[in-house]
């Protein structure tokens, strides 16, 4: 306790004299007893408590206590409430100190503050070795996917080479023999299998544009039937193959090519799960799927369906692999043997078709798996044949066409036609050559470039030949997505592009048209 504005000691009690280091403070002023409180700012508060008359409160002060004059300081937290002392008139004539030491609160305060600190670090630190990690995980899930995709495309497609190659080569040695008369049907089965590549490889275009399916009327036993020999030349002389064609089998709306490319992947997995031969089945009926049915499954509507179904007395499926089997790029096949997308599109198609697709197999005992699609009330269209070459596509004012082209054989091919067709054709196996040839030609009237040259593109080219020659036309070929590049702003006027793989009428009327516009 303190008297008068001097702030002199009149009372302390043990707590306090440990504080200040068991000093002789009492009838001293503050200022005289504790020069190092004078300092710290500690007079200052209390003449302002002693003018005021207000009281006043500081938690967690700290106060450098030094138990003996040249000693070393300690460092205490204390919580200090000056409250004024008042006579009988009102007036404050000292000051009552009351104080508490609460530094070892303050320490322990400080301590888990730093070890929350800490720990917020770790968790900062967890939390980015998790997240690198899990980026980790997702690009390797992602790289073993694309190594499924790349390598199952190849397998898949390798068979559909299979069946180009193989009618080329019986083609070559029945011309070779002088045996011409029933090349037709081995010719017919070559472009088969090269549209139906041509067909595969749109598609996967199309898969990762999520692009709509194309549904028109369809009657599946045509269809099926069309297949027949593509079909017998991919599972080989050791599957015995039996096709089973419901009379009466109604139409159906969905995309053709799509279900093409369905019932040849369900064919390549049946001949994949005979490997030592076995009996491949193709069944086609009309199907009633009724309330009680509808209610045992999931997703199923009754009503009408025209059902393929696929059968094969190879190895079977687990219940485990049965549920998996529809899941993108969910593969039993060795790596670089299935790309775990056939049976997910399939089954994707389906559903768009507003169909089904189940699966029926055990272990040992074989494999069903049924596609159930939408019974259509409409007659379907009735093919119609790829149109020809004839001499409409022919010019007789020889004009002269610039072919830029990398791959040879499809250089060769694209020159022959147009000379057939009376233009001057002229070629050039790179970007540079057709630059080259820009510049030096005194007449061109029309460049025809594959976008993927090397050296110089051919966006590059035609850049560079229309700064040689303004208003050159052009006619790009790709590989690539039409629309991709249409829809990017790719095109000027005066440009045009055609798809690869391309019928050569498709092209000669798209020069045409060109050169006349």
């Amino acid at each position: 306790m303190l008297r008068g504005p001097e702030h002199r000691f009149e009372l302390t009690n043990p707590g306090y004299d440990k504080l200040i280091g068991h000093r002789d403070v009492v009838g001293r002023a503050v200022a005289e007893a504790l020069p190092d409180a004078v300092e710290q700012g500690f007079l200052d508060l209390l003449d302002g408590v002693f003018r005021s008359g207000d009281a006043f409160t500081a938690h967690g002060m700290l106060y450098a206590v030094q138990a003996e004059p040249g000693g070393p300081v300690d460092d205490r937290y204390v919580d200090f409430v000056y409250q004024p002392i008042r006579d009988a008139t009102g007036a404050v004539v000292g000051i009552f100190v009351e104080g508490a030491d609460v530094t070892d609160r303050k320490m322990l305060e400080r301590d888990l503050q730093s070890l929350n600190a800490d720990l917020e670090q770790r968790v900062r630190d967890r939390t980015q070795e998790l997240i690198e990690a899990q980026e980790a995980l997702r690009q390797a899930q992602k790289m073993e996917a694309v190594g499924q995709l790349t390598g199952g495309i190849a397998h898949d497609f390798n068979n559909l080479l299979q069946g180009i190659i193989g009618s080329l080569e019986i083609v070559q040695r029945r011309v070779a023999q002088g045996r011409v008369s029933e090349l037709d049907r081995f010719i017919t089965g070559a472009t088969t299998a090269a549209n139906r590549a041509a067909s595969l490889t749109h598609r996967l275009l199309a898969f990762s544009r999520r692009q709509p399916l194309d549904p028109r009327p369809v009657k599946v036993n045509p269809l099926v039937a069309s297949l027949e020999d593509l079909l017998r030349r991919t599972t080989g002389e050791r599957i015995e193959l039996e096709m089973v064609l419901a009379a009466g089998l109604w139409t159906t709306l969905c995309d053709p090519n799509q279900l093409e490319n369905s019932l040849l992947n369900l064919v390549i997995n049946a001949r994949d799960a005979m490997p030592h031969g076995g009996k491949l089945t193709i069944e086609t009926c009309n199907a009633h799927l009724d309330d009680h049915f509808a209610a045992s499954q999931r997703d199923v509507r009754p009503g009408h369906y025209v059902c393929i179904c696929v059968s094969d007395t190879g190895t079977g499926m687990s219940a485990d692999t049965i549920a998996k089997a529809f899941e993108p790029f969910f593969t039993t096949k060795p790596i670089g043997q299935g790309t775990g997308l056939g049976l997910s599109m399939i089954y994707g198609f389906a559903r768009q078709s507003e169909g089904y697709a189940r699966i029926y197999s055990e272990v040992g005992q074989g494999t069903t798996i049924k596609l159930y699609l939408p019974r259509h009330y409409a007659e379907a269209e009735q093919d119609v044949a790829l149109p020809g070459l004839t001499q409409d596509h022919g010019t007789n004012a020889g004009e002269t066409v610039l072919v830029v082209e990398d791959d040879g054989v499809v250089r060769s091919l694209i020159v022959d036609v147009l000379a057939e067709l009376g233009y001057q054709a002229v070629e050039a196996h790179d970007g540079p050559a057709g630059l080259e040839r820009l510049r030096t030609m005194e007449r061109i009237d029309l460049l025809v470039t594959d976008i993927g040259l090397p050296g110089l593109n051919g966006r590059q080219v035609a850049d560079a030949g229309r700064a040689l020659r303004p208003g050159l036309r052009v006619l790009f070929m790709t590989g690539y997505a039409e629309n991709a590049a249409s829809a990017s702003g790719f095109l000027e006027p005066g440009m045009s592009m055609i798809t690869k793989p391309f019928a050569m009428e498709a092209l000669a009327t798209q020069i045409r048209t060109i050169i006349e516009g």
